[in-house]
């Protein structure tokens, strides 16, 4: 038994989309990377006029998705893989790729979208942004093994936070 499910692949400065039809949505997230399942039923209606391509699990993993489905086999080769997935809250510490030693320190709900985030300048000071901050806000892969060694505690990034927001000590 399968059912519809209204799939997007948000890379920031756009999106596509598909409908998929699956036994469940885990199993849509299990087989391509960098997707995400969309539920909020206000967004299903509106994008039910768009012009979209319907395609079984198995369509999409040999044609428009397949490079995705790719790159999610070979994470799950990864021990680390899907560690992420699930949870409600996710914190990271990530290396700012653009200043060293900067780093960020991100919190994300569940679909790997930033809530709250604070930068660690290479000067050593601590700076807080939300969504509101941020232009674009495309979600993080959690089933990403790499994200699951850059994982850090709820209390490590509330002390960054405290320290951005000048609630704590430097």
């Amino acid at each position: 038994m399968t059912s519809r499910y209204l799939v997007c692949h948000d890379y920031g400065m756009g999106a596509l989309w598909w409908w998929i039809r699956a036994g469940a949505a885990s199993e849509i997230t299990d087989t391509f990377a960098e997707v995400e399942v969309i539920d909020d039923p206000q967004t299903q209606a509106s994008v039910e006029t768009w012009d979209l391509q319907e395609l079984d699990l198995v369509e999409a993993a040999e044609g428009p998705l397949a490079q995705m489905a790719r790159q999610r086999a070979q994470q799950k080769q990864d021990p680390a893989y899907g560690q992420l997935m699930g949870k409600e809250r996710v914190y990271l510490r990530l290396a700012d790729p653009d200043v060293d030693p900067g780093q960020w320190f991100t919190e994300h709900d569940s679909t790997g979208r930033r809530l709250r985030q604070v930068e660690v300048r290479a000067d050593g000071t601590f700076e807080a942004s939300t969504p509101r901050d941020w232009p674009l806000n495309p979600p993080f892969d959690l089933g990403d093994p790499q994200y699951a060694r850059m994982e850090i505690s709820e209390e490590e990034f509330g002390r960054a936070w405290q320290n951005a927001t000048g609630d704590g000590p430097v």
